[in-house]
């Protein structure tokens, strides 16, 4: 019986890979050289070539050791690689199964936090605009480190002894390990859930591997959403985090980040008692310029001579009074006047007609008259007015004192010659007393005579 020599492709590769599984040298090999085509899968798998200047290696990393590597994998970079090499019998090529990757020259943290920072940078994550300004006095303050060891001590100690008025509230929280960065991002947001007005973040000293979660991106995203200004105090001062740069504000400790938080009880007792004294000044010294100007106001002319203030109003008063007292016994006689030559027409003109157009004349005369001297009057009372308040000028007295008396016949006002005749009995009355005499004589004013009483 003859067998077939020949073989499938399928058989022929598995016998490659049996011999290629089998060598000991390929099981365990240590490969440098250059990253290209790297592409990393939603799954987590990592799918690269290896290459230097002569050959080219397709490679693939598993997501479980993946997940391990600190820093992303990008096309170009020199890496030092850990694996097995096997063929993948769907294609028939050989290729590295990485087990571990780190960069070459530097450390995978390293890298890790550059590439992070620079991507965060690009996001804006550490652009100034960004930053929550802290408030000067905080009620509630949020602390979210390790519930023991001496970050948490130095912080509460300072707290208390800065700003005791402050409620401090700690979420305790594991700040190292696997699972201290979900630890952390749920810390912050529980803080968030609450009114606080400046939250604390950080932890003590330690290795760049004790760190680290500081430097994880889900960290950093939280760091940056929150609500609530956030002070970072991770390490000592040479220590440096991405949580660093996101934060609202750095400290270079815990300690630090406290009195960064809170103002010093005894510097706002000082600037208390600053302020009162310079307040105290100002007002005294205020005090004093007023004091000063009322004494200047109260020696000066018009409050030390108050009488020559009213003094000019008072002779302005008098002259407004003469002149309107001038002008209306003039208006008055003016009047009288026409009266007269009107009664002497009207006597000389008997027709009855002509009488009552010469009263109707008459009447339509005098009201116009009348209302003439009602609004001349009344122009002139207002004039008046403010000038009678303080004087008496225009009572009959007054009057009187200037040489004006009052005839009566029988009691009446005698207001025209008309009134009486020869022999009739008057009575004068003047300023200090009545004259009773006997009229021999009646002298009616011709055509251009004038007396003024």
């Amino acid at each position: 019986m003859t067998s077939d020599p020949y073989l499938s492709v399928k058989a022929l590769t598995k016998y490659i890979k049996k011999k290629f599984d089998a060598d000991p040298h390929l099981r365990d090999v240590y490969v440098k050289g250059e990253l290209s085509n790297v592409k990393i899968h939603t799954s987590g798998h990592i799918y690269f070539t290896l290459k230097d200047s002569s050959a080219r290696l397709p490679a693939v990393m598993f997501a479980a050791n993946a997940r391990a590597v600190k820093f992303k994998p990008e096309s170009g970079m020199t890496v030092l690689i850990r694996g097995d090499v096997s063929v993948y019998e769907a294609s028939g090529q050989y290729q590295l199964y990485a087990q571990s990757m780190q960069p070459d020259g530097i450390g995978d943290y390293y890298l890790a936090f550059e590439q992070l920072k620079k991507k965060l940078y690009e996001e804006g994550f550490f652009n100034p605009s960004h930053k929550k300004q802290l408030p000067r006095f905080p009620d509630k303050i949020a602390v979210v480190t390790a519930p023991t060891g001496a970050a948490v001590r130095d912080i509460v100690i300072t707290l208390n002894r800065r700003y005791p008025l402050a409620k401090v509230t700690i979420f305790p929280t594991l700040v190292q390990g696997e699972q201290a960065t979900r630890s952390i991002v749920q810390s912050i947001q529980a803080a968030n859930k609450t009114d606080f007005d400046v939250m604390i973040v950080g932890r003590g000293g330690g290795s760049i591997e004790d760190l680290w979660a500081f430097n994880e991106e889900a960290v950093a995203r939280a760091i940056f959403d929150s609500r609530i200004p956030i002070i970072s105090a991770v390490g000592h001062e040479t220590d440096t985090t991405i949580a660093d740069f996101v934060a609202d504000l750095r400290a270079a400790t815990p300690t630090a980040a406290a009195e960064l938080a809170v103002p010093s009880r005894t510097e706002l007792l000082d600037r208390v008692i600053n302020q009162q004294s310079g307040m105290y000044r100002v007002i005294t010294n205020l005090l004093e310029r007023e004091k000063t100007a009322l004494r200047k106001l109260t020696t000066s002319m018009p409050f030390a001579y108050p009488d020559r203030l009213y003094r000019p109003f008072i002779e302005r008063v008098e002259r407004a009074t003469d002149s309107l007292q001038r002008e209306v016994f003039q208006h008055l006689n003016r009047s009288r006047e026409r009266h007269a030559n009107m009664d002497r027409q009207l006597a000389n003109r008997i027709p009855t007609q002509r009488i009552r157009q010469s009263q109707a004349d008459i009447s339509q005369l005098q009201k116009r008259l009348e209302q003439s001297a009602l609004q001349s009057m009344n122009t002139n009372k207002m004039k008046l007015s403010s000038a009678m308040r303080t004087l008496d000028a225009l009572s009959p007295l007054k009057l009187m004192e200037r040489g004006y008396t009052i005839p009566y016949k029988d009691g009446d006002v005698v207001k025209s010659i008309q009134q009486v005749r020869a022999g009739d009995e008057l009575k004068v009355t003047m300023q200090d007393g009545t004259v009773e005499t006997t009229v021999t004589k009646t002298i009616p004013i011709t055509k251009g005579e004038h007396t003024d009483g």
